[in-house]
């Protein structure tokens, strides 16, 4: 994926991105809290050999000693010899095992050093419980392990060089780091889940989708319009709607492609059903018939009609009439509205709906409405669920294909334009439905909706204008 596609996943998910950073920032603070706080105090201590010589190998060699010495004293500092008398001084109600848990001797390489730190919930225990460790661990080594037999002196000295001190804040929990680490965490989890999201999803939300798909290009895009089903014909019922301002611009990037050909009739279909290429193809046909042109709309799906009710006409006699001779084409043809555009129904519903459409009675009605009409627009059912489309291409100059956003899967579109390209079918373009009108994967149609009153404000303008002018030379 390249950055862009990065930023779109961001920019499309970053609800639950933001949503999991502050439930993993919020979820270590909660937890920080019901931890019990816990101090740690520490005390150092110093080993040292006495030798009864003042010469330099002799304090090289007691030196060399206590460093070796301080590794076995380490692991003598936490045990039961040494912590049973802290036990009994402190007279703390645990045993030498669990308070070996809380306690930690370490001593640097090289180091005559032992450094112990003592981890407890109250504070002056803590602190109690280190310096009390220093002394027992002195006094058993000095005075047990390495006592000389005899009245003699041990040679090795342990002293306290840093006693224990009380601490005055918890060591832990750390609710800051917590609360970094858990933010990040969100952080990382919701990032995870939304390119995960992204790379699972095959359904086409954007333009690079289809450009994946198809190398057809994108014709136009129309915004998604939750009362479409209330009014389909949004170009005749609301002109000025940026809804209907995007079926214009897919009306004039029509006109500009196969400019060459000599037929500019095309099937309008879709990989599957719900997206929208009826009603897609209505406007569409009233957007051409505006400019003047002569518009021939087909209802050419025999299966699930919907153009007849979407124009408000009756249906009961069209297309299949035509096809099996009992009715003339120029008889079936309704005029729609005042201008130049013709819809024909498809009829009453055949047994055989594949056949009729691939007859030679259909290629003829599909070459006399060419050389009759401007712009001839079938609307044929789904490429993947019946044939029926992918027949009555041959008879066109080709194919307008309608992906829905988010509703199209990438691998149904990728099948649908297969489909064509088996047969020979050219596909002109892709125009993109149910567009979402604010976000990454908007198209920008938005915009249309200001221009109107201006321009609308400007003709008035010049009309006011020209009418004084008028006046002024009468």
């Amino acid at each position: 994926m390249e950055l862009r596609d990065y930023l779109r996943i961001l920019h499309r998910n970053w609800i639950l991105i933001l949503a999991l950073t502050i439930l993993g920032g919020a979820g270590a603070y909660g937890y920080s809290l019901v931890q019990t706080p816990t101090y740690e105090a520490s005390t150092q201590l110093y080993v040292s050999v006495r030798s009864d010589s003042s010469g330099v190998s002799e304090l090289a060699q007691g030196t060399n000693f206590a460093r070796q010495a301080v590794v076995s004293f380490v692991d003598v500092v936490d045990s039961a010899l040494v912590l049973d008398r802290v036990i009994d001084d402190l007279d703390l109600d645990t045993t030498a095992q669990q308070l070996a848990r809380s306690i930690d001797a370490s001593s640097p390489t090289n180091s005559v050093i032992i450094s112990i730190r003592v981890s407890d919930a109250n504070a002056e225990r803590s602190a109690d419980i280190a310096n009390s460790v220093g002394t027992n661990f002195a006094n058993v080594v000095v005075n047990q392990l390495e006592k000389p037999d005899g009245n003699a002196a041990s040679l090795v000295k342990v002293e306290t060089i840093e006693p224990a001190l009380v601490p005055v804040t918890p060591a832990a929990p750390h609710t800051l780091l917590n609360v970094v680490l858990g933010i990040i965490i969100g952080l990382a989890l919701g990032l995870g889940i939304a390119i995960l999201r992204s790379i699972l999803d095959t359904r086409i939300h954007s333009l690079h989708d289809i450009e994946a798909a198809t190398e057809a290009p994108v014709l136009g895009g129309i915004a998604l319009d939750p009362d479409a089903k209330k009014r389909p014909l949004i170009v005749h019922a609301d002109p000025r709607n940026p809804r209907a301002e995007s079926f214009r611009s897919l009306r004039t990037n029509l006109q500009f492609i196969d400019v060459d050909g000599s037929s500019r009739s095309f099937v309008v279909s879709s990989a599957g059903p719900g997206e929208g290429k009826s009603t897609t193809t209505a406007n569409l046909a009233i957007a051409l018939a505006e400019t003047g042109a002569r518009v021939a709309l087909v209802d050419g799906d025999l299966r699930l009609p919907r153009v007849a009710d979407y124009m408000g006409i009756e249906g009961g006699v069209g297309l299949t009439d035509v096809l099996i001779g009992r009715a003339e084409l120029v008889d079936v043809l309704q005029q729609w509205g005042t201008g130049k555009l013709f819809v024909l129904p498809s009829g009453r519903t055949p047994p055989n709906p594949s056949e009729l459409l691939g007859s030679q009675s259909m290629q003829r009605t599909l070459e006399a409405l060419a050389d009759a009409f401007d712009y001839v627009l079938v609307d044929a059912p789904p490429l993947l669920l019946v044939t029926d489309a992918a027949v009555i291409s041959r008879f066109t100059s080709g194919v307008l294909m309608v992906a829905a956003s988010g509703t199209t899967k990438k691998p149904q579109l990728t099948a649908a334009v297969e489909k064509l390209n088996a047969i020979g079918s050219r596909l002109f373009g892709v125009i993109v439905t149910m567009l979402p009108s604010k976000g990454p994967d908007s198209y920008g149609y938005g915009a249309y909706s200001y221009s109107a009153p201006e321009e609308s404000t400007t003709a008035g303008t010049r009309e006011r204008r020209s009418r004084r002018e008028r006046a002024d030379e009468k």
